[in-house]
């Protein structure tokens, strides 16, 4: 059961919405206005890495593990 993103074209809301299956979306409304004029957002998600044990790698911009912790300013 995926959670999808959605932004509302008529007041901007953003949101997310489980969808557990195709009768859902056509109940889907934005939460604050309860307009229908809805664009499907691309999600991004964080996965837990190390299996919880010990911190996580420096992750890097663009999308790695970051070769040079520190080096960079972000890290």
């Amino acid at each position: 059961m995926p959670i999808y993103e959605y932004s509302c074209q008529d007041c901007g809301t953003k949101f997310e919405k489980l969808i557990r299956r195709d009768s859902d979306l056509e109940s889907l409304c934005c939460p604050s206005c309860g307009e229908k004029h809805l664009a499907k957002e691309l999600s991004t998600f964080a996965p837990q890495m190390g299996g919880g044990k010990g911190a996580a790698p420096a992750m890097c911009p663009s999308g790695g593990v970051c070769p040079t912790p520190g080096k960079c300013g972000i890290n």
